[in-house]
């Protein structure tokens, strides 16, 4: 999960870290009052999980509250790089004589984690690194030991920073890496880290990536979700513990396991050309266990978006057999009616593997005219196409 950045700038400070004073308005008249809060001249910048806001006119500075007001007012409501801009965070101004570049992140290649870190801040670390790559330093983490003095040191030294500030940046670093863990981010970069008229160093820039498999670990992250760029499909569908995400199709997709899900996406794709480019509607897996309950949730957040025309349930029994499967079919478009569900689309299934004779024999029996059963997998990506294109 990315965060905004006066979300990162408020974790840094909650970490010790120095930051600037600052606020976030929804509205030019909170942006007066966090103006006035701060006093004298404050930078007002649009929140977009998105580079490339200054050059879009959505980094702006403001000499008092009168200007941040109208600033604002210009900000809010832009559109940078297909973000509509619905925020935007005030921050102090500074007196910066030096940029320099700080970040932490996981090393996925060498399955470990990185300290880069450049004298040469405030722009794009990619173009240092490609125009000036000896002022890149990359300084590998061991996890167990962590960012120690010594390693700070290191860090240090590789960035080629300034000896009048490296004492400084060396306690930053330690601070950046146990905020890093603490909050179990994949990412926090400071661009830029910068020396002031005063010669204090600050983090005038957050950028945070939180890891979302750690969110049980901190349930306080689930207030930095931006519900307005959730899904409220995904969103319902994460209510009921659904691995769901949303695209850009007519079929709807039920499967057991990721791997399987991901071949429906590709067998439906490819049977949709010679229907009309019909595409997968969505990726779902409801798991091992395929109950009727589950098998319910499922259908409930599939039928619910209004583009898909036919939904496709592709199951391969395992430790759950398909005649549980076939039963948890039924009973699942029994359990939609109960909730008041009513059921148009048509089902295309195929079961396979353990059991299948019994749970095929079980949905003939039922000769519900909703469900059509396929054998094979293509023969089910075909017929799904074929009746998603003609409820176009």
């Amino acid at each position: 999960m990315d965060l905004y950045e006066y979300q990162g700038r408020d974790l840094f400070e909650r970490h010790g870290l120095p930051v600037l004073g600052g606020g976030v308005a929804e509205t030019p008249a909170e942006a007066r009052a966090i103006a006035d809060r701060l006093g004298g001249r404050v930078v007002v910048k649009a929140q977009v999980k998105v580079g490339g806001r200054g050059k879009a006119g959505g980094v702006k500075l403001a000499d008092g509250p009168d200007e941040a007001e109208a600033r604002a007012a210009d900000i809010l409501g832009m559109d940078i790089k297909g973000h509509t801009v619905h925020k935007v965070m005030l921050a102090e101004t500074a007196d910066i004589t030096e940029e320099y570049y700080l970040s932490f992140l996981l090393d996925r290649a060498n399955r470990t984690f990185l300290c880069i870190a450049s004298v040469a801040g405030g722009m794009d670390i990619e173009a240092v690194a490609v125009e000036t790559p000896e002022k890149v330093a990359k300084v590998a983490i061991d996890p167990n030991v962590g960012v120690d003095d010594a390693k700070a040191q290191e860090i240090v030294t590789g960035g080629q920073f300034p000896a009048e500030v490296a004492g400084q940046v060396a306690d930053i670093a330690k601070q950046l890496w146990q905020a890093f863990v603490a909050e179990d981010a994949t990412l926090v970069e400071v661009n830029p880290l910068a020396k002031v008229g005063s010669g204090q160093v600050l983090c005038l820039d957050a950028k945070v990536t939180l890891d979302e498999n750690a969110g049980f670990r901190h349930p306080d992250h689930e207030a930095l979700v931006d519900q307005s760029a959730v899904d409220p499909l995904e969103q319902a569908a994460k209510e009921k513990d659904l691995n769901y995400v949303k695209l850009d199709g007519e079929v709807g997709i039920i499967g057991n396991g990721a791997g399987l899900v991901m071949s429906t996406l590709d067998v439906v794709a490819y049977a949709g050309e010679g229907h009309g480019g019909v595409k997968p509607a969505n990726f779902l897996d409801i798991g091992g266990g395929a109950s009727a309950a589950v098998m319910a949730n499922g259908l409930e957040i599939v039928l619910s978006d209004p583009s898909v025309k036919s939904v496709f349930v592709n199951v391969f029994g395992g430790i759950t057999a398909c005649d549980e499967v076939a039963n948890g079919i039924i009973q699942a478009l029994a359990l939609l009616g109960e909730r008041g569900e009513q059921v148009t689309k048509p089902l295309v299934v195929r079961l396979d593997g353990n059991n299948a004779e019994a749970g095929r024999a079980i949905l003939d029996g039922a000769n519900n005219p909703l469900v059509e059963r396929v054998d094979t997998m293509d023969g089910a990506a075909e017929r799904a196409a074929e009746l998603a294109a003609a409820g176009k």
